[in-house]
């Protein structure tokens, strides 16, 4: 079997963390058992790119029980657990291609290694693995059956390949799912943002001017925790529902050039490039802090960064002081990248159990119907969300009431008036 990872003697401390992620995971359990007594996945191959965590090998590990021949790479260069990796190798016998740390050639290399498998599913986060196949790798093309994408940017990206009539296959947008984006972007990213901030700065939160660029359901989840700790937050939109919703939600909501001059912390948390750029870095504060929590290092013009820039030095683990040429410092946490991943664990296993659910259950859809799809991008269909939604429930003991007969005619009735 072919891999490449950091070192296969973290394989037994990866095992561990991986239980312990599991632990908070029982829908994926409940899924992962009925896969193996009914094999919907046999025989299938998966090539998936995403973040190579406790989580993920709980996801993988799903797949292969349910009959899936399954390779992984990473969907960012600093977001894999080396031990995680070793785990899934040693353990579970499941080809990683992925290293913490790796350069863009080795993290391309890597995408191409997994792809050798000549999926038939694609499971992406970033939709980087798609566009390889897109551009790259079109001998592949007939043999897939469909895929799926996990986050916000990559579904972006894939509807704008549908609208340009170039998506070769069917995507299912696992992002969209209620139980993904409202709990995984939201309560996920928040937390685990404040996580990977405070791990690599070690700053007090409270009474901070904390600036948030964006307030979509990743941006809204960070502006909760950051409040709740006792910062004050700042939010920067171009959407005005978004930036009225930030008003009526309590917030203070500023032009991003206004917002440089009081921040002492900022985020990004947008899908889009170039947020932050070397007209804010100067008029920001003597050692602001930027770190972004979308999912590529494009929001903050790191580029722009230099030329305005006469001094850098890694002053901790995951902080880069960029001294300007006005004198004032910048810093820069992990590179630019997804903070929470880079310098964290990442979402919190109770949470990524329902995205990864919907992972699960869109690959058993895609390999039962994929000759009904056409080649566009599909939301999770309705009824496995409220189906990882109810089995959520009950494994918090959570009991809710059903509509008797007589409420569902009225739902569903115009004759039924006042």
């Amino acid at each position: 079997m072919k891999y490449s990872i950091k070192d296969i003697g973290l394989a037994d401390k990866g095992r561990l963390r991986i239980e312990w992620a599991g632990q908070s995971m029982p829908v994926i359990h409940i899924i992962k058992e009925r896969f193996k007594k009914e094999q919907p996945l046999e025989g299938v191959k998966i090539a998936a790119c995403l973040h190579v965590t406790t989580e993920t090998a709980c996801l993988l590990k799903t797949l292969k029980a349910g009959g899936a021949k399954v390779a992984v790479c990473a969907s960012n260069p600093l977001s894999t657990q080396d031990d995680v990796a070793a785990s899934l190798v040693k353990e579970d016998e499941i080809p990683v291609f992925a290293i913490k740390g790796e350069d863009r050639e080795s993290y391309y290399a890597h995408i191409h290694s997994a792809l050798d498998i000549r999926p038939m599913v694609t499971l992406d986060d970033g939709a980087d693995l798609i566009s390889t196949i897109h551009s790259e790798r079109k001998e592949l093309i007939r043999g897939v059956y469909g895929g799926t994408e996990e986050t916000t940017t990559g579904v972006i990206r894939l509807r704008s390949m549908a609208k340009a009539g170039v998506l070769a296959y069917p995507i299912i947008a696992v992002n969209d799912a209620h139980t993904k984006y409202l709990f995984d972007n939201r309560y996920g990213t928040g937390q685990s943002t404040i996580d990977g901030i405070i791990r690599s700065t070690n700053r007090l939160i409270a009474g901070s001017v904390f600036v948030i660029c964006g307030y979509g359901w990743c941006g809204r989840g960070l502006a909760m925790r950051a409040r709740g700790m006792g910062a004050n937050v700042v939010i920067t939109e171009v959407d005005p529902l978004r930036a009225l919703e930030a008003v009526m939600d309590g917030y203070r909501v500023l032009p991003l050039a206004e917002a440089v001059t009081v921040g002492d912390i900022f985020c990004t948390l947008t899908g889009d490039i170039k947020v932050i750029g070397k007209e804010h870095f100067l008029q920001m504060k003597d050692g602001a802090i930027v770190a972004n929590s979308g999912h590529f290092n494009v929001e903050i013009d790191l580029e722009g960064l230099r030329e305005i820039t006469k001094e850098t030095r890694v002053i901790r683990d995951y902080v880069e002081e960029y001294t300007l040429t006005n004198g004032k410092r910048i810093n820069i946490l992990a590179e630019g990248r997804l903070i929470n991943l880079a310098a964290g664990e990442g979402h919190p296993s109770s949470v990524m159990d329902m995205s990864f659910a919907n992972q699960a259950l869109s690959v058993e859809y895609i390999v039962k119907n994929y000759t009904l799809l056409e080649k566009k991008v599909y939301s999770v269909p309705e009824f496995i969300d409220k189906e990882i939604a109810t089995m959520k429930l009950n494994a918090m003991g959570v009991r809710i009431d059903s509509l008797t007969s007589e409420q569902e005619r009225y739902l569903t009735s115009w004759e039924m008036g006042t």
